[in-house]
């Protein structure tokens, strides 16, 4: 990764600070992205400080106008994009027949149609670079969670739309990775939504048990570098699910609805 310039939604935390630091160290010159501007901050101090050449740009990916700034502030910064992670997200969690829909459209407007804005704006500079394009995704993506119903729905188009994306490109060098990394130690269920909108402040599961961003961040960067097509990380609720899932729809059904349903406080109890 020495010298590529990468871009990274979703920066100011999480695993999108984990690919961060991973990256720097390896490094790339990095132009960091999040709606936070005072996180951002701390984040490019932190890096320039240990030596690293940082962009920071305040974005909202919900937002065309926001993700077509950050591209084109990478290349007046840098002159090129060699890697886009498309990794800023958010979470939900109530049933279907409770939610008010506004939430499920702003899931999709972050999860979905941020990876489409800034992968419209970064595609003409990757393809230039033969470089990569790369979404955070989810188990989620690979099969329906009960509860998180604008979670997957937003990670499958997103599946949908990068698989399509790397069959057009065939041709022309795009290395296109999905990352689904399972259940990962971050802010994001804290910062879920309920079914009326609202963050549900505490998360549900044992953070302290589950792999960490910086793992995840580890895992992807060597994905990027062997240009892997689908990054999948842990075993029982990472590999094996998605194996199930083609040969045992069924039972991956059960299974997955028993599991959530034995979180705290699940809207499926």
């Amino acid at each position: 990764m020495n010298n590529k310039v990468i871009i990274i939604t979703g920066a100011s935390s999480g695993i999108g600070l984990a690919c961060a630091r991973e990256f720097a160290s390896r490094g790339a010159k990095l132009s960091l992205a999040a709606r936070s501007t005072d996180k951002l901050q701390e984040i490019e101090k932190e890096l320039t400080d240990a030596g690293h050449e940082v962009l920071v740009t305040p974005t909202d990916v919900s937002k065309e106008e926001d993700c077509r700034n950050l591209v084109e502030q990478t290349v007046d910064r840098f002159g090129k994009i060699d890697i886009l992670i498309n990794n800023a997200g958010i979470s939900m969690r109530a049933l279907f027949q409770d939610l008010d829909l506004n939430v499920l459209k702003q899931l999709m407007d972050v999860n979905f149609w941020g990876a489409v804005y800034c992968t419209k704006y970064a595609l003409p500079y990757v393809l230039e670079a033969k470089g990569s394009v790369v979404g955070v995704s989810s188990i989620a993506g690979f099969i329906g969670l009960p509860g998180r119903t604008g979670y997957s729905a937003s990670k499958f188009a997103m599946h949908g739309f990068l698989q399509t994306l790397r069959t057009e490109n065939l041709k022309k060098g795009l290395h296109v990775l999905i990352a689904a990394p399972g259940f990962t130690a971050s802010n994001v269920r804290k910062s879920a939504l309920t079914a009326n909108g609202s963050q549900q402040g505490e998360t549900p599961r044992a953070e302290d048990k589950m792999m960490s961003a910086e793992e995840v961040a580890r895992h992807m960067a060597k994905a990027i570098i062997k240009r892997k097509r689908t990054l999948i990380l842990t075993f029982k609720e990472g590999k094996l699910t998605v194996f199930l899932s083609k040969w045992w729809p069924s039972l991956i059904e059960k299974l997955s609805y028993n599991h959530m349903a034995k979180e705290p406080d699940s809207p499926l109890k």
